[in-house]
């Protein structure tokens, strides 16, 4: 009889050890993921920080030509005061889709204005801004790809049995506004026509 509970005592003290070892692996799994998430995430921080500094420059240079277009001006001063008071990365996805929303009708603002479209200064800073849209893409993609290895972990057994206990979330994708989606509409009908 003693030999019979010793052997039962060993078997759940093993089965214990497997159950410690294995949570502690999928903790240590699960963090490396989170904090992978949180540093990618920060080098998309990054290239929206940069993207808002040259807008601002690019903002004074089209006030400049086209000081009646208040309301663009406007759309790009509320965003950007969006993305600064941004703490979260929801808060940030949301404030850089606000900046990609005025960006765009900005751009189209200057389609008026050939004038713009032709000095230096604009031109520096629109591949300035081309340069920083890339490298936004290049990290968006980066951060949504570390995001879903990372949300795939929280999501399946048995990680997801230590992730609810041990409190880790999903985290949230950074994906391009709808207005991004829209095929953009090109025009030649003015091409070679005289002026």
């Amino acid at each position: 009889m003693k030999r019979g509970g010793l052997i039962v005592a060993v078997v759940v003290v093993v089965v214990l050890l497997g159950l410690v070892g294995q949570g502690c692996g999928a903790y240590n799994r699960l963090v490396t993921s989170r904090e992978t998430v949180e540093q990618r995430w920060s080098q998309v921080d990054n290239q929206l920080q940069r993207r808002n500094d040259l807008i601002t420059n690019l903002v004074e240079t089209v006030r400049g030509v086209a000081n009646q277009e208040l309301a663009v001006f406007g759309e790009i001063a509320n965003a950007r005061a969006q993305m600064a008071g941004a703490r979260t990365p929801e808060q940030q996805v949301e404030a850089g889709r606000a900046m990609d929303s005025a960006l765009g009708r900005l751009l189209v603002v200057v389609e008026n204005y050939p004038q713009l479209r032709s000095s230096d200064l604009f031109r520096q800073l629109m591949d300035e801004l081309a340069g920083t849209e890339n490298r936004l893409a290049t990290e968006r993609m980066r951060y949504n790809q570390q995001v879903q290895d990372y949300n795939i972990m929280v999501q399946r057994f048995p990680t997801n049995v230590y992730a609810g206990v041990l409190n880790f979330k999903q985290a949230t994708y950074y994906q391009i506004p709808e207005g991004a989606r829209a095929v953009p509409r090109v025009d030649f009908s003015g091409v070679g026509e005289k002026k």
